[in-house]
């Protein structure tokens, strides 16, 4: 096939050393300009809000700031997914940390937070495992799994030894 029958609008100009046509660079500048705005983008998503206010501030009871520090141990940031939220510098984990600095200083038990955290975000966001029902299998699994291969390796060890006497 022919590039005159490829490209019919600019089959005059092909070979002749002739400009491209004005609408093929129409097409590649608005490329670019896309490509451009694209790369861009991230530096308009920065959140103009103002930080939360006990994010990086301690109670001023050294005994409630201890309360909170170890909670704030337990709790898993949702934006590292690898740390906890004393640890991170998310913005989210600061929202977090002054949240739950908020609602010790009035007086709410820790174990109180990490149930509202949790009905709020799920299971995950605990470091501290739970016993419930539905994660039996998970707990059960290993000790289970190590107690089949005990008896296998038992059956193979008495068997052997009778093969060689």
């Amino acid at each position: 096939m022919s590039r005159a029958m490829m490209f019919p609008t600019c089959a005059r100009s092909l070979g002749r050393g002739m400009p491209a046509p004005a609408h093929l660079v129409s097409m590649l500048a608005l490329a670019a300009l896309i490509f451009i705005t694209a790369l861009a983008a991230p530096a308009y998503a920065q959140t103009a809000l103002p930080p939360a206010p006990y994010a990086d501030r301690q109670l001023d009871d050294p005994a409630l700031e201890a309360k909170a520090t170890a909670l704030m141990h337990t709790i898993r940031c949702l934006t590292c997914q690898s740390q906890s939220i004393a640890d991170s510098n998310a913005s989210m984990a600061s929202d977090m940390r002054s949240e739950i600095r908020e609602r010790i200083a009035r007086g709410e038990e820790p174990e109180a937070i990490r149930r509202w955290l949790i009905e709020r975000y799920g299971d995950w966001i605990s470091y501290k495992p739970t016993a419930e029902p539905i994660l039996w299998p998970l707990w059960g699994a290993p000790v289970l799994l190590l107690g089949v291969g005990g008896v296998l390796a038992f059956r193979r060890i008495r068997r052997r030894r009778k093969e060689q006497s």
